[in-house]
């Protein structure tokens, strides 16, 4: 081990009196884990890992204690940041949020101390400084004036009786009049005296620092921060909701809170939630001392907030054409501010004009993950002169396409149509225009080979790209050819950057407009893309095409999913650090301030199947783990042509087919030995049965239902016990839900037991670890590439691993209220859900800083040790919940669509024993939703079409019309559109009344933002 304390990060051969710098945090380490130090200057790595400062463990009472130090020489100045590594220094985990900053003042003449007192900067930590909080929840009202650079040391330490101790700390909610203090056992600290308390100065970026004087015998201290809110009191509802055993505790909250601000008068002060801080003196023995304690965030109040879910196709508006448009979000910001929501929601908005026919309505199959979709364009506001005769066809195309539901085709065939005569006119303008040329330089990368792809879709008609001939292979100088100036296509190239520009300028404008508004608007980062897509043509090594991806069954599709994209080669993906996803979250970050990232679970594994797979049942999970050939000998399982191949007896043929089971044997089957069959080389695929099945029906052969044929015949194809491995055939995996076929059933004894240990080890056990560090590899790298809000979509079959992986990177997961994690309820219970740890850690502890504040912080009031202990242990998962969302039925639609279902909730949940409604009435409506918002967790977010039920005028419609998609049909036409108009809704005024009531008095705050205050004030 190097000596620490004999290290210089001086360059300078002089003996120059230097500056003892040491570097001190706590943090608990698993065996073999060591903390280092790393910075941009030299001796602390010069910004590579492997050369940082290794630091050393000391037990310090309940802290594990890593510490090192280095010499400096005065007006020395470095970022630096902490890293978890292994023994040859390989990072496992590293900081979250902004680098720290360090300033070495010039004034300093050699041999002073200076001791940095970090805390680890985790996940959660990082929350306030994602955009969705910073600029626009807790976006700053005015420009708060920053008084003085960050990291100077003012005072100095010339005593020997006396520490300059600098005070550090992060408070998001920078408002105007805003203070920030210190308050503790010391003088300097005002001995718990509020009005003498130690006042911090803002240094931009939500940090609050100042140096304070504190003699030695002080030593050690308590204290904690908080903050001064001049003439702000009324912005805060403090009507807060508690349910259940913390209603004493919340109500003692509200009590002394409006005590205290009555005391106040025109002030508010909010103290920090938790125990005190300490902080002890280990002297260096120098003259000079200084002590840099950086404690982190502002200990505050969980924030809870609630928002609307609706995609953007199924918006209906005064203004649109046949579908919602990207300007339509203004109004919906408006309508949800009114409504007192936080948040809107959308599915995917990217092209996915795949089959230029209704397939392509499914928006997670994009063509680009870069393009917009050109179906959300506004046509009118393309240009300020439009002729009459366009704005007249506009006009007859509204009329026409102002249908119950969405007619994708013909409301894409029309807007392309209007939109390329309006080229036509404006083309030179715009394409000549700054503002253009600024877009086409900044998405060049992925702009010029979107609009070739779109040429050549079009000119093959297709999009399978296999069929392109000599531009099947992409290369620069092909995509230079096509897109050049010279070419004869030129102009049709440039129409695509038209449309993707106007596209860029629609959505941006309704996304500024949404951070002005305070209302944060979140994006769906689709897992897949489609395999004839821009991204497959263009980046090939990235993708596994040979597969595709699906979930295996869960509770939206007992046979499992195949979505079709292909998977994703991620050994391929690290070697630029994962450039294709950060290149993707870096766009999406451009218009949205959070964003839903698509089954998260793809990110620990994915469920593969072969191409040639239809259905999503018989599939593996990649990566993981197989059942080697020499694991299942060893435990005597020896035939695997009889477990891996499909298990076909008469007698099955028999109970299935009937008397139709000699037709499907002649045309699927070949008999190898007396009533055990095997499937033909012609039909031995889903696929290929597919085709098949077609061909006899189109012959009319085929004289009982073809989709129940197809289903029968495919249950045969999977009558499997394991998948052998396409790659090696020594390798297997138990097909889900082995148990259930009729191969299984035929096994002796022994060979049961043994695939029923093995299919659980498999499937619940062997793979955690593996998942576990594919999701760190993974995740992190789209985490620190843009600043949005990551929500996960963590519904299915979740391994056990995946909640932690998530707490540790603070992702906010999911909870549906019908799809409960917990295996022994058939509901989800709000009020029990996950932030309620959390909560409770802090209501405890606000309470208490409460009632010490009347008695000037007596120690023996503050709150005890079990209570920071209980604050420190707190399992920190953020949740957002939903009773529905849009791969599911609406509140309304799974009311109706089971009896006895509604019984058992009406009784379990409502906890009324008679008989319920038989339709979904606007008082059982208000009921659910009141309980998600009163929910402890951090979201509350309902479909649009679940807060209509609200009223009765707008449940005429047939709930199951209100079904946004049906996760069982793969061909699925995504087409619903709201039945009444964004204008209508925001003359409402009862509905909106209503909303905003449930909100408010959840608890559910709602900052107000500086265009709502200039509302205000007007008003006033």
């Amino acid at each position: 081990m190097m000596n620490l304390g004999s290290l210089s990060l001086s360059t300078n051969k002089s003996s120059k009196p230097m500056v003892n710098l040491s570097f001190s945090i706590p943090y608990f380490t698993h065996w073999g884990q060591s903390l280092l130090v790393c910075g941009s200057a030299p001796g602390l790595g010069s910004g590579n890992v492997k050369k940082g400062l290794l630091l050393k463990p000391s037990q310090q009472e309940d802290q594990l204690i890593w510490s090192g130090c280095v010499s400096v020489p005065p007006g020395f100045s470095c970022d630096y940041c902490y890293y978890v590594v292994d023994d040859l220094k390989n990072v496992l985990r590293s900081e979250f949020g902004m680098k720290r900053k360090l300033l070495v003042p010039e004034t300093f003449t050699g041999g002073e101390s200076v001791q940095l007192r970090d805390l680890w900067q985790s996940a959660d930590q990082s929350l306030p400084f994602r955009s969705a909080f910073k600029d626009v929840i807790f976006r700053n009202t005015r420009e708060v004036e920053i008084e003085r650079p960050l990291g100077v040391f003012e005072n100095k330490s010339d005593q020997d009786d006396s520490v300059v101790v600098q005070f550090k700390i992060c408070c998001s909610d920078v408002r105007e009049g805003t203070s920030v203090y210190v308050l503790g056992t010391p003088a300097k600290l005002g001995k718990w005296k509020v009005e003498n308390g130690f006042r911090l100065n803002y240094v931009g970026d939500s940090m609050w620092e100042a140096d304070c004087l504190i003699p030695k015998a002080d030593f050690p201290i308590k204290y904690p921060f908080f903050a001064f809110y001049i003439l702000i009191c009324c912005n805060y509802d403090l009507k807060i909701h508690f349910s259940n055993v913390f209603c004493v505790l919340g109500f003692l909250t509200v009590i002394f809170t409006y005590r205290y601000c009555k005391v106040q008068k025109d002030s508010n002060i909010g103290f920090e939630s938790g125990g005190n801080r300490e902080l002890t003196l280990h002297s260096s023995g120098s003259k000079q001392e200084y002590i840099v304690m950086s404690d982190g965030l502002f200990r505050d109040m969980p924030w809870r907030g609630a928002g609307v879910a609706v995609p953007m196709f199924s918006v209906r508006s005064e203004d649109d054409v046949g579908v919602g448009e990207f300007l339509d979000l203004k109004l919906l910001v408006d309508w949800a501010v009114d409504s007192g929501l936080h948040l809107v929601q959308l599915l995917p908005v990217n092209d996915t004009s795949v089959h230029k026919m209704w397939w392509d309505s499914y928006p997670y199959s994009s063509l680009s993950v870069f393009a917009l979709h050109p179906l959300y364009l506004r046509v009118q506001a393309l240009s300020e002169r439009l002729p009459e005769s366009i704005k007249e066809e506009i006009q007859k195309a509204k009329k026409q396409l102002d249908n119950k539901d969405v007619d994708y085709e013909a409301t894409m065939e029309t807007k392309l149509s209007i939109a390329k005569k309006i080229y036509d006119l404006e083309k030179d303008q715009t394409l000549n225009s700054s503002s253009f040329q600024k877009f086409f330089s900044e998405n060049e990368g992925w702009l010029k080979p979107y609009a070739a792809f779109c040429f050549l879709r079009d000119f093959f008609e297709t999009s399978d790209h296999s069929q392109w001939g000599t531009f099947s292979d992409y290369t620069e100088n092909k995509l230079e050819k096509l897109a050049s100036k010279d070419s004869l296509h030129y102009n049709t190239i440039c129409f695509h950057y038209y449309i993707q520009y106007h596209l860029h300028v629609q959505l941006s404008e309704a996304s500024e407009y949404a951070r002005k508004r305070g209302v944060v608007l979140k994006g769906d980062l689709p897992i897949g893309v489609d395999r004839n897509s821009v991204d497959t043509w263009v980046n090939k090594n990235l993708f596994r095409m040979n597969t595709a991806t699906g979930a295996p069954p869960d509770y939206f599709d007992k046979n499992g999913q195949n979505w079709g994209f292909p998977t994703y080669n991620w050994e391929e993906m690290s070697k630029d650090n994962y450039a294709w996803w950060r290149a993707r979250l870096t766009q999406m970050g451009k218009y949205f301030t959070a964003y839903r990232i698509d089954h998260i679970l793809g990110f620990f594994r994915i469920w593969e199947l072969p191409a040639h797979a239809v259905t999503g049942l018989v599939g593996k999970f990649r990566p993981s783990i197989p059942l080697s050939q020499e694991e299942l000998e060893k435990e005597g399982i020896w035939d695997f042509d009889r477990l891996s191949k499909p298990y076909v007896q008469r007698k099955f043929l028999e109970e299935k087919f009937g008397d139709f089971w000699p037709f499907i044997a002649s045309n699927f089957l070949s008999e190898t030995q007396k009533d055990l069959y095997e499937f033909k080389e012609d039909c031995n695929t889903e696929k290929k049965i597919a085709a098949k099945l077609k061909s006899l029906a189109e012959k009319s052969l085929l004289l009982e239902n073809e989709d129940k044929v197809r289903r029968d015949v495919f249950d045969i194809l999977r009558n499997v016990v394991l998948i052998k491995d396409p790659e090696d055939a020594r390798k297997f995996y138990p097909r889900f839900n082995l148990e259930d076929t009729s191969s299984f059933q035929d096994l002796d004894d022994h060979s049961k037991n043994v695939l029923k240990r093995l299919y659980y080890d498999y499937y619940f056990q062997r793979q955690e670890d593996l998942w576990r560090k594919n999701a760190l590899k993974t995740l992190p790298a789209l985490l620190n590439s843009s600043n949005m809000l990551a929500c996960g979509e963590d519904l299915g079959l979740i391994p056990s691993c995946v909640h932690p992986v998530m707490q540790e990177l603070a992702l906010v997961g999911l909870r549906i209220q019908r799809m409960p994690s917990e295996s022994d309820v058939e509901f989800g219970i709000p009020s029990n859900y996950d932030y309620m740890t959390v909560r409770f850690s802090f209501i405890i502890s606000l309470s208490f800083s409460l009632i010490v504040s009347f008695h000037s912080f007596p120690e023996e009031l503050v709150i005890g040790k079990r209570f920071t202990a209980l604050l420190k242990t707190t399992f920190f998962v953020y949740q957002v919940c939903a009773p529905s969302c849009h791969d599911c039925s609406t509140l309304r639609a799974w009311w109706e669509e089971d009896e006895e279902r509604r019984q058992r909730y009406f009784k379990e949940v409502i906890a009324v024993d008679e008989i319920p409604p038989s339709q979904c009435v606007p008082e059982i409506t208000h009921f659910i939703l009141r309980q998600h918002v009163e929910a402890p967790s951090m979201w509350a977010i309902f479909p649009l079409q679940d807060m209509l039920a609200l009223k009765e005028e707008y449940t005429t419609r047939p709930a199951t019309e209100e079904t946004i998609n049906d996760p069982t049909n793969p061909k699925h036409y995504w087409r619903y559109r709201v039945h009444v108009t964004l204008d209508a809704l925001m003359k409402d005024t009862d509905l909106k009344s209503t909303i905003k009531n449930l909100v408010s008095s959840s608890g559910r705050s709602f900052p107000v933002s500086a265009a709502g205050e200039d509302a205000n004030n007007k008003k006033q």
